[in-house]
Parts: C-alpha cells; sequence; structure tokens
C-alpha cells in the first residue's frame, strides 16, 4: 500500500470546494480535514491548475490528500493525489490510464447498484449520497442514512457519506456506518472553519468513543 493510499485509510474528513482565496483552506487543514477536493466545474484550464497547485502544496504540508474533481488530464499538472469522477464523467479505466497507478481514484454512487458495481472497478474510494437534499447537487433526490447503511455492509473500498452533511447530522451519519464524511457548505459557509472542522471531526468520534467505554464497563 503507497503512502497515499494509507492516508486515505486514515481519512475522516473530506472537504469539497471551488476555488476560495485567502487562507480558508489552511484553517480547514489545521481543523483537522484530510482530504481537499478542487470541484471548479466552469472555470479554465489555467485557473484549475493554478489554485490545484496552491491546494496541492497546503494539502502536502499538512500530511492531507488533494484531489481534483473531473479533470484526470489535469492532475500530473497539478501534483494533486487523484481525480474524483462521477457516473457520467470519464470512464474509471480512461481515468486510471491518464493517472496512473500510483494516484487515487474516486467514484461518485447514488444507488446499491452503483455501490455493489464499484466493487469490481479499478477506483480507490466512493461517495456515497446526496444524504440529504442539498443546492450543490440540484434534481438529485437524497438518498437518506439507508444508502449509507448498504455502503457500510456491502461497500468493499472506503466511502465517505455527501450530501447536506452538517454538524447537526454528523453524529446521526456515523452511527449509521457513515464513519467517514464529504463536506461542502459545512465549512465554506461558516465564519470559523477550523472550528466547525474539529468539531466535525469529534462528532465523527463521538460513537467509537461510546462504544469503547461501553466495552471498558
Amino acid at each position: 500500500m503507497n503512502d497515499r493510499r494509507t492516508r486515505l485509510e486514515r481519512a475522516r474528513l473530506y472537504l469539497v470546494c471551488d476555488v476560495i482565496e485567502g487562507d480558508f483552506v489552511a484553517r480547514t487543514l489545521r481543523g483537522g480535514v484530510d482530504i481537499v477536493q478542487l470541484r471548479a466545474k466552469h472555470r479554465p484550464d489555467q485557473e484549475i491548475i493554478t489554485a490545484g497547485r496552491r491546494y496541492a502544496r497546503l494539502c502536502h504540508e499538512h500530511e492531507a490528500l488533494m484531489i481534483v474533481n473531473d479533470r484526470p488530464d489535469l492532475v500530473e499538472a497539478i501534483d494533486a493525489d487523484g481525480v474524483h469522477i462521477g457516473q457520467d464523467d470519464a470512464s474509471v479505466d480512461e481515468a486510471r490510464r491518464l493517472v496512473g497507478r500510483e494516484r487515487l481514484i474516486g467514484l461518485s454512487t447514488h444507488t446499491p447498484e452503483q455501490i455493489d458495481g464499484s466493487n469490481d472497478v479499478d477506483v480507490d474510494y466512493i461517495g456515497v449520497g446526496p444524504v440529504h437534499e442539498t443546492p450543490t447537487k440540484p434534481g438529485r433526490p437524497a438518498v437518506g442514512l439507508t444508502l449509507v447503511r448498504y455502503a457500510s455492509q456491502h461497500a468493499k473500498r472506503p466511502f465517505f457519506a455527501i450530501g447536506g452533511v452538517q454538524l447537526a447530522n454528523a453524529n446521526e451519519l456515523a452511527r449509521a456506518g457513515g464513519t467517514r464524511i464529504a463536506v461542502v457548505r459545512a465549512l465554506t459557509e461558516v465564519q470559523e472553519p477550523e472550528a466547525m472542522a474539529r468539531a466535525l471531526r469529534q462528532a465523527l468520534d463521538a460513537p467509537r468513543q461510546s462504544e469503547a467505554g461501553l466495552g471498558a464497563t
């Protein structure tokens, strides 16, 4: 297992965001974000590369992973750790050809069939959602905790629950088996992203700590 996959196994908190100037990304990394995905769907290639290189430097300084959305062709130029693709984006085989064996590939899944299918293709992790309705995925129905529970039982890769994930429901997700989460607005729309990242990590850890405490009695 290479270092990227070791870090992926440890990862719990995954930030998805567009190009954001200033120290926002650094603050989230200090708060405990393990993976940052640059999702810049409608920006020119050079802007994606410039922002991606900045994100990659910050992530690597914090021993975190940097992923680029839907652009396997830009991964090497950015020095990203991998790419995340959707069901309708580049094929897994094409993405693997472009990023190579050492880098990571993530795949979005929205149904039990897609989760099962991800077990048979060359991806390193999957996203499961949207758990709740979210404006970042307009028109896509929420899958709820049922799919999270399905993934916890059937997914053979690490999975991140995504879609409307906030501090208020992170603990509930963890109890349903969603012990890794991906967030957008939970960090991009708060005044103190570093403190919020820490709070999200604590919410994910609470069920495990509770179970450990019960086991010790």
